[in-house]
C-alpha cells in the first residue's frame, strides 16, 4: 500500500471527517522521482471544535505516528473545523480534482 493509501486510511478511520484530502508534495523537493515523502493533508472535522491548533496537530501526528517515524519526512497540517472552514471557503469543502474516467482506464463515451 503507498504512504499516501496509508496516511488516508489512518486519517479516515481516527477521525470522524467532513473533508480529506492528502497531497503528495515530494515533487517539490530534491527527491528521487516517484518519492513519498513530503506531504500535505487538509482536515475538516467537527471534532477540531474548541481545540487549539497545537491540540489538531498533536491528534494527527498521534495518528500517523508510525509513518512519521519511518516514511514522511515533512507533513503540513491544515485543520479547519465545518465553521472554519465554511467562513475561509465557502458553504461545502472543496472536491478533490477530478481524475476523469480516462484517467482512472474507464470510457464516459455513451454514458446517460
Amino acid at each position: 500500500m503507498s504512504i499516501t493509501s496509508v496516511i488516508e486510511t489512518k486519517l479516515a478511520e481516527g477521525l470522524n471527517l467532513d473533508h480529506l484530502e492528502v497531497v503528495n508534495e515530494s515533487g517539490n523537493h530534491n527527491v528521487p522521482a516517484g518519492s513519498e515523502s513530503h506531504f500535505k493533508v487538509v482536515l475538516v472535522t467537527a471534532e477540531f471544535t474548541g481545540q487549539r491548533l497545537l491540540q489538531r496537530h498533536r491528534r494527527v501526528n498521534e495518528l500517523l505516528a508510525t509513518e512519521l517515524a519511518d516514511h514522511i519526512h515533512a507533513l503540513a497540517i491544515h485543520t479547519f473545523t465545518p465553521h472554519e472552514w465554511q467562513a475561509r471557503f465557502g458553504q461545502a469543502p472543496m472536491s478533490p480534482p477530478c481524475m476523469g474516467g480516462s484517467a482512472a482506464g474507464e470510457s464516459t463515451a455513451g454514458a446517460t
